[in-house]
């Protein structure tokens, strides 16, 4: 299938977005149909939930939990300024976005949605040289323009690939983290994946180290029900949750570059050497 433009529009509100994702209205809503994989999940105000290809942030809202959550508001402060959304103001408890100059203008670029019908896209601003509905080959340069590859630049993305991602594309991409891991932006600065950290409760992910959104995902998951750290390992093992080592092309599982040790989590690859199976 080639990628696809999609003119339309940005929202926040009414919503809980987060720095690796939005809410978007195509103009024609038949454009849907263009796409690979399952029917576009569309809510009552014909909005599309979209993931933002190649990148995670830090969440600001996963089972009831955060991650550290400076670098993760950070980070949706930066996607929403990037889309050109204003005036934003919370509800009391930052739960919801109550008011905002959203509806901006811009378009995607995607040609398949994943298994809960979000479209995986590349988000631009602006007007598109191509028509609404054009096909289009991405090249590396153009997704370098991307809000995806300005939240990599920045250093408040982490690379998460996936198969879907063409292998020119994701070289692109890192390029940019290994400029932005250099300089020690924002993320980079605090990392700890693949260093190894501490995990005495939750707070030790919530609050105290930044780590690969994934791996936190994962870890929440498991600490939610308040077993030993011990039993970590026999838990991805069971996710089965396949990946691909790019350095080595071995296919293998998550649990196969987590270690664990006492109290001690660390991944032993850095993330962008990683693509992960869907």
């Amino acid at each position: 299938m080639p990628f696809r433009v999609i003119r339309g529009t940005f929202h926040v509100l009414g919503y809980s977005p987060d720095g690796d994702s939005v809410r978007f209205a195509a103009d024609v809503e038949s454009r849907w149909n263009l796409l690979a994989g399952p029917p576009v999940r569309l809510n009552g105000k014909r909005h599309a939930q979209l993931r933002l290809e190649a990148i995670d942030t830090l969440e600001t809202h996963f089972m009831n939990v955060h991650q550290p959550p400076d670098l993760a508001v950070k980070a949706l402060d930066f996607l929403l300024h990037k889309l050109g959304i204003t005036g934003v103001q919370w509800d009391a408890l930052r739960t919801k976005i109550t008011a905002a100059n959203d509806a901006t203008p811009g378009y995607i670029v995607t040609r398949t949605t994943e298994e809960n019908g979000r479209p995986v896209a590349f988000a631009f601003t602006g007007v598109p040289p191509e028509a609404d509905g054009a096909s289009l080959f991405l090249t590396a340069n153009r997704a370098k323009q991307s809000v995806n590859a300005a939240s990599l630049t920045e250093g408040l993305a982490y690379p998460t690939y996936y198969t879907g991602l063409f292998s020119d594309l994701r070289s692109a991409l890192t390029e940019l983290v290994a400029t932005a891991r250099g300089g020690n932006l924002n993320i980079w600065a605090e990392d700890k994946t693949t260093a190894g950290f501490n995990v005495t409760s939750i707070t030790s992910i919530t609050d105290d180290h930044v780590i690969l959104p994934k791996l936190f995902r994962r870890l929440a998951e498991y600490l939610e029900n308040g077993g030993s750290l011990n039993g970590f390992k026999q838990f991805l093992e069971a996710g089965q949750e396949g990946i691909m080592i790019l350095s080595s092309m071995h296919f293998t599982h998550f649990d196969t570059i987590v270690n664990v040790s006492g109290t001690t989590v660390q991944m032993t690859e850095p993330p962008e050497n990683v693509v992960f199976v869907e």
